[in-house]
């Protein structure tokens, strides 16, 4: 799967899941500040990215990573 195929899994499950704006979502796009994803919505991440992607991410994982592209970047290196 390549880094195309993941964006574009993570960006659905942001848009629908979390109604996040997707004209907010690009590489540089910090998680929390300005995508708004909250210490709970963490955890709907995580379970989502078990789903979409079928490993196991810590939440300590998760708070390690400051943007999307970062976000993509550590599932590309899960799945790669």
């Amino acid at each position: 799967m390549d880094i195309n195929e993941i964006q574009e899994k993570v960006n659905a499950f942001l848009v629908d899941e979390l109604e996040i704006d997707e004209s907010k979502i690009e590489d540089d796009a910090r998680l929390k500040e300005d995508l708004g994803i909250d210490s709970l919505e963490v955890v709907d991440v995580i379970v989502l990215v078990e789903e979409e992607f079928g490993f196991k991410m810590q939440r300590e994982d998760f708070k390690e990573l400051k943007t999307y592209g970062e976000f993509c970047q550590f599932i590309a290196g899960k799945v790669a």
